[in-house]
């Protein structure tokens, strides 16, 4: 029987060998032999060899490797078991045995196939005829857009000047802007670069002749060419920006423009990208998603043949982004078994599948497929090369960023609602800049919703640096960030701005450059700059400095730019330990420091945004609820804030709501003036650049204080735009005569009436939330029933009193619009002798350095990697938030409490300084002793925002 299975493979295996020489010719077909230590392999090589011979090919030797090293057998024989979706148990007898499918070296690899003396070296043979330079079959950029008798040199300069005189002509820095643009201009001639500015402009003009609204930022901000060409805001010649830091005629590397769109309207962008330059020609770049802790965790019991339900109770423990492991006790999340953390734990940064990069897009001349790999991506009209951005970087294929920002798109809602409710019509250049009132604002950390600087950690910050103008926000913005964290220039900086420490640099010759942060260095310019006065370096030395600090081989790339940067601070009189101090304060800043031109632009949009806050409460809350998810809260957060600045927010209603949140009258009789601009506004200069001192001369802030927000239809549960869209079209061509009629022409679904009834949004039908459930439980759709129609008297059912409706109103939205859950607790509270949150912020409250006991909900959990250790809570009753600080001690002790309940009564000592109020915690309970009903009801209805 054996004899006749040997023969039968062997006839299989010589008529497929013969296909194959048929079809490639014997020169590009070799035979692989393979050596795992099984009982049977020296009789396959055998048998392969002596094919090989038959046919006058080649043989070579391999391992067909599965993982590196012999340690890794089992996360191999693991993922092997991920990717079937099955358990290592269920794959037994599939997976290999030997777990000898590792790489070798060539000596062993001799040793094993000794009887083959040729096989190994031509491995080698091969492997030299088969490498080859990527970058020789790099593609050209397409050349749509560029006149006849252009090139995209000459076009370039064509579009440049006319920015140019548009933004620069006529200005104090004109003939500064002049030399910066055409010493620019001749370095991106020189890289060959012209050809992807000129692709930029395009696609940036085709968003704004749309309406869409987009910024570029990042690096490119630091180009007068892309300010010239209306890609960025921020003027590089006023703020003296590096060009260096975009672009060195030193690097290699292709230009790197991150233009943000208009996050609802960025898919439009893409498309026309597509459309334009051919959809053979254009794709987007893939991202390799990696395993995260969760995720990593939940497939690793999977793997080990444990229950989905096991798998969900475990995942959702972990608290940490970049380990399964707790940092503090050395264990795994609590009561998961040592093998499944031991896995999960090899699991991580392991890619895990293929998705889709946010909004990189590659272009080329010739059809892209003759490149790079491609495939249709599940998104429909899209395209994907089945390579991540650094393939593709190290191809040498240029990477276009069209990403999706949702502040963008926010406030785009709100300028268009600005003009249809009041007829005051505005755009991002014409916003009045540099009001006082704004600043005001920001600095009474009143900046829930405001773009970058709504966290907690900024909220902390804001009424200690008190920002008074454009570049303070920057700062702001710039300050809280992991390398001013590490490199320990948050509180120096923090006691500078208050007058509480001297400011002193480093050496003399810095001044200048340090001036602005007042002798701390907070951005990578600075940076360079840095290395440029002291270590006498050049501007293109500096940036390779920058880069190779933050590369995972920069120990050798730096090498010679440090011996310089040190020669040159010795020729100062720097040397020893200052000369360490300034380099390892460099060096800090060099991975994890915001670039200065990236934190102007996102500046631009935290003025824009804190003003659209100031003058339209109730249009700003509705331009954020329509942009969701997008920001630090949630939309509970966001109407609780709204409802402090005197916002009056009503739950969806069938009759009243459109598909989307949006305004209505307060008194629907009244009829508010629509005043234009000329009534309430003076003139605004048409400038896209921040100028001070041009504030709205107008006295009074609040302008939509005639309206109320309405909440869309897609905020009810499990309704959605799609559905929420059809409601209001279906209802355009008449009323709605009851849920029936709702149901079968709308086309809902039982549990979607079931869910609107709970929201209350069948009130205008006279229909309270319990007679309206009854109703939905037996409404259907005509196909359904077919054209029959039923009714039966619903029972006399009590009214839901006013905890019922803010716990239905939870339910069905998330949202309680008429009043936070902790107002019907306060009563109790009071007696308990619990503060709020409006009691510990005000002076003339309990005092600093007092133990006080606080109750709310939590609505964030957070730790940064900087923090020690730190877990901060974001505590929110009906009267503000409060920042919850828990040691690593307190964690611990409370740990199952802490990361599971969402109702929290807090003990602690209060910290009160410079404007910003803290509770230092030394206990957490859960609300059950107090209200135990209202604990349960809450738990079931309240979602945090934690660890993100």
């Amino acid at each position: 029987v054996y004899t006749t299975v040997d023969m039968r493979l062997q006839r299989a295996a010589e008529s497929a060998l013969r296909a194959l020489v048929d079809r490639f010719g014997a020169e590009h077909v070799v035979v692989e032999l393979v050596d795992h230590g099984h009982p049977g392999d020296s009789t396959d090589n055998d048998l392969l060899a002596a094919l090989a011979v038959d046919q006058g090919l080649r043989v070579v030797a391999t391992n067909n490797v599965h993982h590196a090293t012999p340690q890794q057998r089992h996360l191999a024989a693991a993922m092997a078991a991920i990717r079937a979706r099955r358990s290592l148990a269920e794959l037994d007898g599939w997976l290999p045995v030997s777990g000898l499918a590792h790489l070798r070296s060539g000596e062993e690899m001799a040793r094993r196939f000794v009887r083959y003396p040729d096989a190994v070296p031509r491995s080698v043979e091969l492997a030299r005829e088969l490498a080859f330079d990527l970058h020789k079959a790099s593609p050209r950029l397409p050349k749509e857009g560029i006149p006849e008798g252009h090139t995209a040199t000459t076009w370039l300069r064509v579009l440049t000047e006319r920015g140019f005189a548009e933004r620069y002509a006529g200005t104090a820095q004109e003939t500064q802007a002049r030399a910066r643009v055409d010493r620019e201009l001749a370095v991106i001639e020189e890289k060959d670069f012209a050809g992807y500015f000129v692709i930029v402009h395009d696609i940036v003009a085709f968003a704004r002749s749309q309406g869409i609204l987009c910024q570029g930022r990042g690096s490119a901000a630091s180009s007068a060419v892309c300010y010239a060409l209306g890609i960025t805001t921020i003027d590089s010649v006023f703020y003296q920006l590096p060009f260096e830091r975009f672009i060195s005629e030193h690097r290699n590397d292709e230009p790197d423009i991150d233009v943000d769109f208009d996050s609802d309207r960025r898919e439009e962008v893409i498309q026309w990208v597509y459309e334009r330059y051919g959809r053979r020609n254009a794709a987007q770049v893939a991202n390799v998603i990696t395993y995260r802790p969760k995720l990593a965790l939940r497939d690793a019991a999977k793997a080990l043949g444990y229950s989905v339900g096991q798998q969900d109770a475990w995942s959702k423990q972990v608290t940490r982004w970049s380990s399964v492991v707790d940092e503090e006790t050395g264990e795994g999340p609590g009561g998961v078994p040592a093998a499944v953390v031991d896995l999960a734990t090899q699991l991580l940064g392991s890619p895990r599948h293929l998705g889709i990069h946010s909004g990189g897009m590659v272009l080329t001349e010739q059809p892209i497929g003759d490149v790079c790999p491609i495939e249709r991506a599940r998104m429909d009209k899209r395209t994907v090369l089945q390579w991540d951005k650094e393939a593709c970087a190290s191809m040498g294929l240029v990477k276009f960023d069209l990403l999706g920002l949702g502040m963008l798109s926010a406030l785009d809602h709100m300028m268009r609602l600005s003009e249809r409710w009041l007829g005051e019509s505005w755009t991002l250049a014409t916003l009045p800049k540099g009001e006082p009132a704004v600043y005001d604002m920001l600095c009474r950390a009143d900046s829930v919703g405001v773009f970058q600087v709504e966290s907690r950690a900024q909220i902390g910050t804001l009424p200690r640096l008190r920002p008074r103008e454009f570049y303070d926000l920057a700062i702001e913005i710039a300050l809280i960030r992991p390398g001013p964290i590490q490199g320990g220039a948050v509180h120096p900086y923090i006691r500078r701005a208050t007058g509480r420490e001297e400011v002193v640099y480093p050496h003399p010759s810095v001044e200048h450059v340090l001036a602005r942060t007042r002798g701390v260095p907070l951005f990578q310019e600075q940076l360079m700059e840095m290395a440029t006065v002291l270590g006498d370096c050049s501007r293109d030395d500096a940036d390779l400095l920058r880069r190779a600090m933050g590369s995972k081989r920069g120990v050798e790339r730096i090498e010679k730019v440090q011996k310089q940067l040190f020669t040159g601070m010795a020729a100062k009189g720097i040397v020893g330990d200052q000369a360490d101090t300034i380099y390892r304060q460099i060096l800090s800043f060099a991975n994890f420091g915001f670039a200065e031109s990236h934190a102007l632009s996102f500046a631009t949009l935290v003025y824009y945004s804190s003003w659209l806050k100031l003058h339209y409460p109730a249009i700003f809350l509705v331009g954020l609820l329509r942009a969701q998810p997008m920001g630090f809260y949630s939309a509970q957060s966001l109407v609780g804030d709204a409802r402090r600045h005197d916002v009056v927010v009503r739950r969806p209603d069938l009759l009243l709501s459109a598909a989307t949140a949006d305004l209505e009258p307060l008194d629907p009789a009244a009829s508010p003036p629509r005043g234009g601009l000329d009534a309430c506004l003076v003139d605004h200069p048409e400038r896209t650049e921040f100028v001070e001192g041009t504030p709205d001369p107008t006295p009074q802030h609040r302008r939509d204080g005639a309206y109320a927000v309405r909440m869309g239809l897609d905020s009810v549960r499990g309704i959605g735009l799609a559905v929420a869209t059809r409601i209001v079209e279906a209802r355009e061509e008449r009323a709605f005569s009851d849920l029936a009629d709702l149901s079968r022409r709308a086309g809902l679904e039982a549990r979607q009436l079931e869910a609107l009834a709970t929201a209350g949004a069948f009130e205008g039908l006279e229909l309270d939330r319990r007679r309206a459930l009854w109703e939905a439980g037996w409404t259907e759709r005509l196909d359904q029933l077919e054209g029959l129609r039923f009714s039966a008297p619903a029972p006399t059912l009590p009214l839901m009193g006013e905890v019922e409706t803010m716990l239905a109103d939870l339910w069905a939205t998330g949202v309680t619009p008429e009043g936070h859950p902790f107002e019907h607790l306060r009563p109790m509270l009071r007696r308990a002798g619990i503060f709020s949150v409006a009691e510990l912020s005000d002076p003339r409250g309990p005092e600093s350095g007092r133990r006080v006991t606080v109750a709310g909900v939590i609505t964030h959990r957070q730790r940064p990697g900087t923090a020690g250790g730190v877990t901060f809570l974001n505590l929110e009753d009906e009267t503000g938030m409060l920042n919850v600080v828990c040691g690593a001690g307190l964690w611990r002790r409370h740990r199952a409490l802490a990361t599971r309940v969402n109702a929290m009564v807090i003990r602690g000592l209060l910290e009160r300084r410079d404007g910003v109020t803290n509770l230092v915690a030394d206990r957490l309970g859960g609300i059950e002793d107090l209200h135990p009903d209202a604990a349960s009801a809450l738990e079931t209805r309240l979602r945090s925002r934690d660890f993100r």
